[in-house]
């Protein structure tokens, strides 16, 4: 399925999530298989740095995602950018998830050092899967707190692998304040994951 599918231009997604929204369902028939593919491709690159044993495939991740989105109720879907911040948090989530049902059943153990790497391809590749997506997702629970709008840009730069100008519009920021935010945001947990 997710190589048959093309991705139209980001106008066409927006405008068939607006249609979808609207309650048309053809729209929706022709959304789905789009929204599936472009799915498939973040979970990959987000799955790309696992190790070789890692039991969480890029499909079960798409497939958990894609359950999610679509039970998602009274969504007024804006544009293929607010769907793709959604997604990211809806990986994310199901991503720690997945890390603290292995943690519990490996129980023990002692706290590791993890260092936040992200590159453009947002994906971990060293050390424990499990506990650094765990301590990410802690650090970024305390950036949240302190600022929430670095906490999303994280999350979807990291989580969804959006690039700026996808992140900056998916958050109605500008491109530079994107950059900048991200420079900023890795600094600090780079320094509260090294901690």
């Amino acid at each position: 399925m997710r190589g048959s599918v093309e991705m139209p231009p980001q106008s066409d997604v927006t405008e068939l999530l607006l249609a979808a929204a609207d309650g048309d369902s053809s729209a929706l028939e022709r959304l789905m298989p789009i929204v599936y593919t472009e799915l498939h491709r973040v979970a990959h690159r987000r799955l790309r740095g696992e190790r070789a044993d890692h039991t969480l495939s890029t499909t079960a991740l798409v497939h958990e995602a894609y359950l999610k989105l679509m039970n998602l109720e009274r969504l007024n879907w804006q544009n293929r950018a607010q769907f793709m911040a959604i997604a990211s948090r809806l990986m994310r989530q199901i991503l720690v998830d997945y890390a603290r049902s292995r943690r519990t059943v490996r129980r023990g153990g002692e706290h590791k050092r993890v260092e936040f790497k992200a590159s453009e391809s947002a994906a971990v590749t060293a050390g424990e899967p499990a506990e650094e997506v765990l301590a990410l997702h802690q650090a970024l629970e305390s950036l949240g707190n302190i600022n929430g709008r670095h906490a999303r840009i994280v999350e979807c730069r990291f989580f969804g692998g959006m690039s700026i100008a996808e992140t900056a519009e998916a958050l109605s920021i500008s491109p530079a304040t994107v950059k900048r935010d991200w420079v900023m945001a890795r600094a600090w947990l780079n320094r509260e994951l090294s901690a």
